[in-house]
């Protein structure tokens, strides 16, 4: 006959009694020598991968364009700059107008909120619910993001009414970082890049490429098109390929939703503006220029006539079409939607030009243009 087992006690049995804390003996290591090589590896890698980006042509000296940096520059009116003029826009008015060259010709840096992927109408009816502003705003109009309301980037916003003081200590702490880093970008994330590979499409879906990076920011968020871009033909290909796989996209709404997203974008502009204009901002609406299929693609979807004109006619502010001045044209866009650097000092010298000569401007107080 089998001997029965005796039954394991548990916690239930010894009620009152603490259970015993489990002993396990740790073999002595030379822990000493162990982090060092630990360090050492981690040390090695970053510096590989450093390395790897600043060979792929990341130089160094670029700042990151987070919601944290863009609530930087945005407190800056409230902070005693509230009668600056302030640039609200996607990335054409991000990349093109270099602040510098505007300092130089007005004698005072604009503030840059612009913002990638973003229409300017939320960044507009923030600034138009903020008293503190009583400057001029120039409104950039990229007819495909500023007319059908897409706001990739729309939650700076919250983040600015929001950040708590560790976050900007957190981002001051950034700032000391990222202009060492030829790494330190989010395009060049490890799970990015992996994600990104050259892996078979899933259930027969065609692949779709995310943008890639295109610019080069400085701490104040002064921006420009990543050499690059301009350089490199192959990543100038793969830019344009990424454009067109979105300008040829099916999955849009029908011509009948964009009319009415357009008409919706417009009576937010009008009423930003009426609130602005009541305590005396001046607000100027600003279509910069495009080229090739992405021209073609804003000028089909988004006619002037039942867009720009519409929006000029209902909010009452005066507007610059690039295509309205002679030393506006034959600029070099390498993808069509942004400048590059030389062109866009020399875009941001006629965009001041044409400013300056709307009704009601004084004569400008810096240097005048060579």
């Amino acid at each position: 006959m089998s001997e029965q087992a005796t039954p394991r006690e548990t916690a239930s049995d010894r009620p009152g009694v603490a259970q015993p804390v489990p002993v396990r003996d740790i073999p002595e290591q030379p822990w000493g020598r162990v982090l060092m090589f630990a360090f050492a590896l981690f040390l090695a890698l970053m510096l590989a991968w450093e390395w790897h980006w600043r060979a792929f042509g990341s130089e160094g000296g670029s700042y990151r364009n987070s919601d944290s940096l863009w609530a930087r520059e945005r407190r800056r009116i409230d902070e005693g700059e509230g009668d600056a003029t302030v640039l609200v826009g996607s990335s054409r008015l991000f990349f093109d107008v270099r602040l510098a060259t505007w300092e130089r010709l007005s004698g005072r840096r604009p503030i840059q909120l612009s913002f990638e992927g973003t229409s300017a109408i939320p960044m507009l009816e923030d600034l138009a619910n903020d008293p503190a502003f009583t400057g001029k705003a120039l409104v950039g109009v990229t007819p495909g993001l500023f007319f059908s309301g897409r706001a990739r980037r729309g939650t700076a916003i919250k983040y600015y009414h929001e950040e708590s003081p560790s976050q900007r200590v957190g981002q001051w702490l950034s700032m000391q970082i990222e202009p060492w880093l030829g790494f330190y970008e989010p395009d060049y994330a490890l799970a990015t890049v992996v994600e990104r590979q050259d892996w078979p499409a899933r259930g027969g879906q065609p692949v779709r490429l995310k943008v890639r990076r295109l610019s080069v920011s400085g701490p104040d968020r002064d921006t420009h098109l990543w050499r690059k871009v301009v350089d490199d033909p192959e990543y100038q290909a793969l830019c344009r390929s990424i454009w067109m796989q979105n300008l040829g996209a099916t999955d849009g709404p029908t011509p009948a939703q964009r009319d009415k997203l357009r008409d919706e974008q417009i009576a937010r502009a009008v009423a930003a503006v009426a609130k602005l204009r009541a305590r005396g901002v001046e607000v100027v609406f600003v279509r910069e220029p495009s080229d090739g299929p992405y021209l073609e693609n804003e000028d089909r979807n988004f006619p002037r006539a039942t867009s720009w004109d519409a929006l000029l006619a209902q909010t009452g502010a005066p507007g610059i079409h690039f295509q309205d001045y002679p030393d506006m044209q034959g600029l070099t866009l390498p993808e069509w939607s942004h400048l590059s650097v030389p062109d866009s000092e020399r875009y941001t010298e006629a965009l001041f030009r044409a400013y300056q000569a709307l009704p009601g401007h004084p004569p400008a107080t810096g240097a005048p243009t060579p």
